[in-house]
């Protein structure tokens, strides 16, 4: 299995390639926005054919590149069921999406900074993590289909229940490191210090 992290665009996206290299040379392109041709360059250089095209979630700086790679590569576009862009497949919390014989990413619906974001986890190695979960810090709350209630569920809930050992691949290099790992950002990232709901809604801006 190979993981390839492309920084893309003007704010600071990251655009990623997941493949089977090792059997199928099947791969999976996670939130294509700009530069482009950094992921047709990464996948005929290594020969690998893009079986899908997923999304964290739909907005515009993860989505900007997905008719465009779906055309060239014949890729099937995936996205949570609550998006409301077009799809081929539509997936919800717990559904597993499997890209060749080593691949399977286990869907976990993480709403919050928005209403169809999800985290896309394989087992006992990483977890994309879209805009729900930076390295130190979360993805925002107060913008449209936002919900800062959702978000504390989603973090405490589900996120930081992960093994800790998993490799966390974040939607943007907003941190001191491109990647982490769940126990890391557990210990070090002060939107997942304990908090109850309401302190978390204060914490957050939102609070009564």
């Amino acid at each position: 299995m190979k993981v390839l992290q492309i920084p893309v665009g003007q704010m600071a996206n990251f655009t990623y390639i997941i493949a089977d290299d090792e059997e199928t040379d099947e791969a999976a392109v996670i939130d294509p926005s700009w530069d482009l041709d950094k992921v047709f360059d990464a996948l005929k250089k290594n020969g690998w054919t893009a079986k899908y095209v997923i999304n964290t979630h739909s907005h515009f700086d993860h989505v900007l590149g997905n008719e465009q790679v779906a055309k060239v590569t014949g890729a099937k576009i995936v996205q949570h069921k609550a998006s409301m862009l077009e799809r081929d497949i539509e997936v919800e919390d717990g559904d597993t999406i499997k890209v060749g014989s080593s691949i399977s990413l286990r869907v976990v619906h993480t709403p919050g900074h928005s209403k169809d974001s999800m985290c896309l986890v394989l087992d006992g190695k990483l977890v994309f993590t879209g805009d729900t979960l930076f390295v130190g810090n979360c993805g925002r709350t107060d913008l449209p289909g936002s919900d800062p209630a959702e978000m504390y569920d989603s973090l405490f809930g589900k996120v930081a229940k992960l093994d800790e050992s998993l490799v966390m691949y974040p939607g943007h290099d907003y941190g001191q490191k491109p990647t982490s790992t769940i126990g890391h950002e557990k210990k070090f990232n002060y939107v997942l210090s304990p908090r109850t709901k309401q302190e978390f809604l204060e914490f957050m801006g939102s609070g009564d």
